[in-house]
């Protein structure tokens, strides 16, 4: 009995992961159709919280970004596939929480130190690591 209850369990393993393996195809595809992203983590849920508002760049973003030639794509896509580093975050300030996001791009590594209030987003530094 032993080994035929070790058998069925290494069937329904195997079919258990083949099954979430086309799951998350075919999930993936699927958003990408739609443009419908699942966050179920938290990086993914702050930084679609921060791309959700009217973004502003103060004045020493503006220049930093003009330096480092990142335009609006760049941009776009370190807040889609970028890093928050809860420890360097202030999670807890009120009105506007800060997060400091962390990603590469074009074999550069930046971190943005991004404002959080509730009906805007704003991009206070930038900076090379």
């Amino acid at each position: 009995m032993n080994i035929d209850f070790l058998k069925r369990l290494g069937f329904f393993l195997v079919g258990l992961s083949i099954g979430i393996v086309f799951l998350t195809f075919f999930m993936k595809k699927k958003s990408q159709e739609t443009g419908v992203y699942f966050c179920y983590l938290p990086d993914c849920r702050t930084l679609k919280d921060i791309r959700s508002k009217s973004m502003y760049y103060s004045d020493e973003a503006k220049q930093k970004l003009q330096e480092f030639e990142l335009d609006s794509i760049g941009i776009r896509y370190i807040l889609t596939e970028g890093d928050v580093d809860f420890s360097k975050s202030d999670t807890k300030s009120v009105p506007c929480r800060t997060y400091v996001v962390e990603s590469e791009y074009k074999e550069r590594d930046y971190r943005f130190t991004v404002k959080n209030c509730r009906e805007k987003s704003s991009i206070e530094k930038v900076e090379l690591q």
